[in-house]
């Protein structure tokens, strides 16, 4: 029987078995995007099998957010559909120029003037 040392155990489980285990990961990412086509995908895969730890750190580098349809799930909605939706700020800060001008804090000139331009009037009729 062959008798490890504490320093092959310890290269074994602290920094083989991580290193594998973040190669293989890669190669199942590679194979789970929809985004690549087959000649990137064989590309990524050669790259990572040549050169393996080189090469998954490359790719893991340069792999874009958001590739996968779970991780668009996740993510939830993008900048460009959250900011059709969303409320306009506009409205609030309509609300405050209210607020301010009912409370007498506001001069009715300027409550006037913000009005027009956040409604995008050229004037308010006096």
């Amino acid at each position: 029987m062959v008798a490890t040392t504490f320093w092959e155990s310890f290269f074994l489980f602290m920094l083989f078995l991580p290193l594998a285990m973040t190669w293989a990961m890669a190669l199942m990412d590679i194979f789970r995007r929809d985004d690549l086509s087959g000649w990137s995908k064989a590309l990524w895969v050669v790259c990572v099998i040549v050169v393996p730890f080189l090469g998954t750190l490359i790719y893991l580098v340069t792999r874009p957010r958001g590739v996968e349809p779970e991780e668009r799930l996740a993510m939830g909605p993008t900048d460009r559909y959250a900011g059709r939706y969303a409320p306009s700020s506009d409205l609030s800060e309509l609300t405050a120029l209210a607020d301010l001008h009912d409370r007498g804090q506001l001069a009715d000139s300027a409550f006037a003037a913000d009005q027009a331009r956040l409604l995008g009037a050229e004037s308010v009729p006096a």
